[in-house]
């Protein structure tokens, strides 16, 4: 697993920072901290992120 502090935007060349990130799905809304660009607001999202926690959320709301 990659440092999240040594990750560096592609665009900008700047540090991501760890923010507070909103994400939307199928209408609904909540709010995780990840690794961003401070500079232009690209979001890292790392595939344990996705596959994990992110898809636990999505199988909750498509229940729902």
């Amino acid at each position: 697993m990659e440092e999240k502090s040594s990750l560096i935007c592609d665009a900008c060349q700047a540090r991501l920072e760890e923010a507070q990130v909103q994400f939307r799905y199928l209408g609904k809304s909540f709010w995780y901290k990840a690794p961003r660009c401070p500079v232009c607001g690209q979001v890292y999202l790392s595939a344990e992120l996705v596959t994990g926690r992110m898809a636990d959320v999505e199988r909750q709301l498509e229940d729902k």
